[in-house]
């Protein structure tokens, strides 16, 4: 083994990257005995080194405990750490977020490869531990899978060696150094290195050991490398498989190599002497071939015998038969052209930032199955060894990217600046991109599920990283290469094979697509969806059918990168960058999930789930066109449940088992007794669930959903009148006008409008007054992330003054036979003659009919919503639907919300958004009951012809915009009740400028107008 003295100078030495460490190899597992591979148990061979270790930490490199690896050091006084972990995270330093900027912009000036000399934090590890005896007389080796970002290692007082790369393994021969009993093993981490410029992504900075640590060792005769290769014929029937294993140690004896099928049956087996390296070929007829919807795997088993014919090692193998290719310029998987239904994906903990567990890893792979995303990339480095395993199993169709990200070299504000980028065509940086390559493919290499390679992400371009993507092509033919990059650098255009941008408009991406394209497009990153965020999601998948070039893509993302913090009070909370003091920081743009932090599903997964699905359901009245879109799989693993209702109570309901091809479509009758069906509003709910429980969810779990609402004959008019008046009991009215205030009084109710505040101050059922705060036109949303990153509040701000000060100029009253009509006509500060109504037509029931109206102005500019907005007392919370749901919905993002009855309270509406912004809201309102802990309360009541929209929450538009965080909105003292006629999509092509789609926005020269009914709940 060759030593080296180690120096701090390695840090910022761009050619030193790796000293004494092992050359990358397969992520394999070995066992002693065939029994120990088939069950996949904990490998005997590996002993964990996880757990509680002595740590010291210093803020500077000059400050650190020098000589704490000598064995005569004692650290018996110091804290202890945990491991995996980060630094930052259990109580040394802060976490800092940023997202292109490098961490210390503005702190000091550097170009690479210089580090800060003013912090470069270090972490000092020490564990002791004792060889596992079973371990005895054999080599010992160490593996961290994952330190960031440099990290030295000594044991027992001697240099071992020394590694760059945060994420993929670095492992070291301990053999030389080991003693009986007692070892003293020391680890110096750095937080910055080299490395540091190469890993600028969009996250937290961390440092420190924040994947597992084992030591292993190895049988006198081991598999070090295993390389699986799978071919299909030209029809994609038979298979082959390849696959080439390295050997070390004492090379004798002879190899066994069986290939099992997915049931566990022998396919064949092969025999051959053990050489240094042997290659096997074995032939599958009718194979069974591996993709996300069907993902069957076979089991390689590799058994090792010695010359003795004693069993050293068994090697189990998973093996997936699968090809992915380029057919005229389309990318194709078995034969047939894919479409990706993706996600990018951080990992990550709200507790523990990256270092994340297993049972995470299975809340992610379970809740992508469920919500039919069938691909991922891993943003923006190589992810755990088992997340890979788990997409083999579950099937998940994988983009597996290299640890690589220079975004602040050569990016600021937005433009692009490449004066000093790196790595660009800088030679000198060759070596250490290439081995985070090597590393990352090396390791991965086996694994189905990786249908592409991808070079980094947003590195600008340039000769090192297009010599990446060819480096990635000569030891892989059987995959494709990724890199976003040569948009911005067109003179490397081949590093990618395919066309792949982020945040394209859709007007781009179809320009692109019908410019006569060299390659297939894919949209690595996009639906930015940072806080209530997804609109206009739809028009990305209506490519899909479109265009046979463009294969989907990848939402930006999958999990919200917010940490658990306390605030002042002892409360927890879920926070982001500049929570911790962290300066440079990019604030809550960590929070781009589909997912919160807490691993609770946000409800942009209700979209997400419906444009994703594979098979989608178009029902009638009397049938149900099942269209299925899946590559491979039929519909017999499902049943189609269809049932009929009638405003949300189920009438019938039909149980179907569908056949239908892939590729295919079918209509399958239902028989639905339409004969004997009651005037009112009736839907179908056509749902696609699975027979039988699977891996990833249960028996009974909606995989697609389609819905058909129509109407039994009568007029609006009269259906209008016998809904809202339904159980209303009609008394004689009594005005009164007063010299303030006008009442209007029936038999147990009453109204009182005041001309002095122009608005309905009182409504009083029965004794019980649910006006708490008088109704307002309201012209404002609280902005969404997306709404300030196109500044709304700039440009619109006319709304919100408008909102804030409506002046009444006008009250009229009139009485009819019906009922009495109030009218209130406001002037409105966006310009001197602008006005809108609120009309208040009391009955005799206690109903009163409300309309309010805008004419519409030229030359100002869109309204966020148009609506009226009061408050009632608080105990009014629970809530009882009849409107599009379950989750929030709006104008640009509704596809996934169908037309139901459900119930939640007024403090669910308030969605987990890292910042307080517009949430709750329900299009297709027919009814909504606002009621106490007893019942009773008040409904708003819409035409179903002409349903209104429904915000209902604790907080004012007003409240929640100037909260930063959610403990900063005031206590409960109201439940605010918003009806709206319109209000603007939420928009999320980008959250840095992209307006909402034209159709989903309020010109503000249109006339504009809406009318619901409150009445009554419960006992009078």
């Amino acid at each position: 083994m060759k030593i080296k003295t180690p120096t701090l100078d390695w840090l910022s030495d761009v050619h030193t990257f790796a000293v004494n460490r092992l050359p990358a190899h397969s992520d394999h597992r070995y066992y002693r005995t065939e029994e120990e591979a088939l069950k996949d148990s904990d490998m005997l061979l590996r002993h964990s080194l996880n757990g509680r270790w002595r740590f010291a930490y210093s803020v500077h490199p000059d400050s650190r405990p020098v000589d704490f690896y000598q064995m005569e050091h004692n650290s018996s006084g110091w804290s202890f750490i945990e491991v995996p972990g980060h630094i930052q995270l259990q109580g040394y330093d802060h976490p800092q977020y940023v997202n292109t900027q490098y961490p210390w912009d503005g702190i000091e000036s550097l170009r690479p490869p210089q580090l800060p000399q003013k912090r470069n934090p270090v972490g000092s590890y020490v564990k002791e531990f004792e060889v596992p005896p079973h371990f005895a007389g054999q080599p010992l080796y160490i593996s961290f899978q994952g330190v960031e970002s440099a990290f030295y290692v000594w044991l027992n007082g001697q240099f071992v060696g020394y590694s760059e790369d945060s994420f993929t393994p670095a492992e070291f021969d301990l053999s030389a150094f080991v003693q009986d009993g007692v070892n003293k093993l020391a680890v110096e981490v750095y937080q910055r290195s080299t490395g540091s410029w190469l890993e600028d992504q969009d996250f937290w900075r961390f440092s420190g050991i924040f994947r597992d640590v084992y030591l292993y060792t190895v049988p006198k005769v081991h598999v070090r490398d295993v390389a699986v290769q799978t071919e299909l014929d030209a029809e994609y029937t038979s298979g082959q498989l390849k696959a080439q294993f390295k050997l070390e140690g004492h090379i004798k004896g002879h190899i066994v190599v069986e290939l099992l099928d997915t049931d566990r049956r022998p396919v064949e087996a092969v025999r051959m002497d053990a050489a240094k390296e042997v290659s096997v070929q074995i032939d599958v007829p009718q194979v069974r071939r591996w993709s996300a919807e069907d993902p069957q795997l076979y089991l390689m088993l590799v058994s090792i015998c010695d010359e003795h014919g004693e069993l050293v090692e068994v090697v189990p193998q998973q093996v997936g038969f699968r090809k992915f290719e380029m057919i005229d310029k389309v990318m194709h998987l078995n034969g047939k052209r894919i479409v990706f239904k993706g996600v990018n994906r951080h990992e990550f903990n709200s507790h523990r930032g990256r270092a994340i567990t297993k049972e995470d890893m299975l809340f992610d792979i379970r809740t992508l199955k469920q919500n039919n995303l069938n691909a991922v990339r891993t943003s923006h480095y190589p992810n755990q060894s088992l997340w890979y395993e788990l997409c083999d199993q579950y099937g998940i169709y994988v983009i597996d990217e290299m640890n690589l990200e220079s975004h602040g070299s050569w990016q600021k504000m937005g433009a692009v600046e490449p004066s000093w980028v790196v790595p660009g065509d800088r030679p000198e940086w060759k070596d250490i991109v290439m081995d985070r390559a090597v590393s990352m493919f090396e390791r991965d290499k086996n694994h189905p599920s990786i249908l592409i390679w991808s070079c980094g992400n947003e590195s600008y371009g340039g000769e090192v990283i297009y010599q990446v993507s060819q480096y990635f092509r000569s030891v892989d033919p059987g995959r494709l290469v990724h890199y976003e990059g040569v948009f911005h650098d067109r003179r490397f255009n081949d590093t990618s094979d395919m066309e792949s941008r982020m945040y394209a408009k859709v007007a781009d991406v179809e320009a692109y697509l019908n410019d006569n394209p060299t390659k297939p497009y894919i949209t690595c990153e996009y639906m930015h969806a940072m806080g209530n965020s997804l609109g206009g999601m739809h028009k990305y998948t209506e490519l899909e059918q479109k265009y046979p070039m463009y294969q989907g893509g990848f939402i930006w993302d999958f999990i919200d990168q917010s940490l658990i913090q306390v605030d002042r009070f002892g409360n927890e909370y879920l926070s982001y960058g500049g929570d911790y003091g962290d300066r440079p920081t990019d604030y809550n743009f960590c929070g781009n999930g589909i997912v919160y932090a807490d691993r609770t599903l946000s409800p942009k997964m209700q979209e997400v789930k419906s444009l994703y699905q594979n098979v989608k359901l178009v029902p009638g009245r009397d049938s149900v066109k099942v269209i299925n879109e899946n590559l491979f799989i039929g519909t017999e693993g499902y049943e189609l449940v269809c049932v009929l209702y009638r405003e949300g109570i189920a009438i019938d309901r039909h149980v179907l088992h569908p056949s239908v091809a892939p590729q295919t479509e079918a209509t399958l009758s239902m028989w639905f007794d339409m004969s004997t069906l009651g005037s009112g509003e009736y839907w179908i709910d056509a749902s696609l669930r699975l027979k039988v429980s699977t891996l990833w969810a249960d028996a009974g779990h909606e995989v697609a959903f389609g819905q058909y609402v129509f109407q039994v004959e009568e007029t609006a008019t009269a259906r209008s009148a016998s809904t809202l008046a339904e159980g209303g009991v009609i008394s004689e009215l009594n005005v009164v006008h007063g010299d303030v205030n006008i009442g209007v009084h029936g038999r147990d109710f009453s109204t009182i409008f005041s001309k002095q505040l122009g608005s309905l101050v009182s409504v009083n059922y029965a004794g019980r007054e649910m006006i708490a705060v008088p109704p307002k036109p309201l012209f404002w949303r609280a902005s969404t992330d997306n709404d300030r990153g196109t500044e709304m509040s700039f440009h619109a701000a006319a709304w919100y003054a408008a909102s804030l000060a409506p002046k009444c100029v006008d009250v009229q009253c009139a009485e009819g036979a019906d009922g009495v009509t109030v009218t209130f006509i406001y002037a409105l500060s966006v310009n001197a003659n602008a006005r809108t109504t609120v009309t208040y037509m009391v009955y005799g029931d206690g109903r009163i009919r409300v309309q309010a109206a805008y004419p519409g102005m030229e030359g100002l500019p869109d309204l966020p919503t148009f609506a009226l907005s009061f408050k009632v007392p608080a105990a009014y919370n629970r809530l009882q639907w009849y409107a599009m749901g379950p989750e929030e919905n709006y104008a640009d993002r509704c596809h996934g919300a169908r037309l139901c009855c459900f119930e939640n309270r007024a403090e669910d509406n308030v969605a987990a958004y890292l910042v307080p912004q517009e949430s709750g809201n329900r299009m297709g309102v027919r009814r909504v009951r606002v009621l106490d802990e007893d019942g009773t309360g008040i409904a708003i009541l819409a035409d179903p012809q002409h349903p209104v929209e429904c915000a209902i929450s604790p907080y004012t538009a007003f409240e929640l915009e100037h909260a930063l965080h959610h403990y900063e909105l005031p206590p409960v003292h109201y439940t605010v009740i918003t009806v709206a006629g319109r209000q603007m999509g939420v928009g999320g092509d980008d959250s840095w400028g992209a307006p909402v789609h034209e159709e989903y926005r309020i010109p503000a020269d249109q006339p504009l107008q809406f009318e619901f009914w409150l009445k009554p709940e419960g006992n009078r």
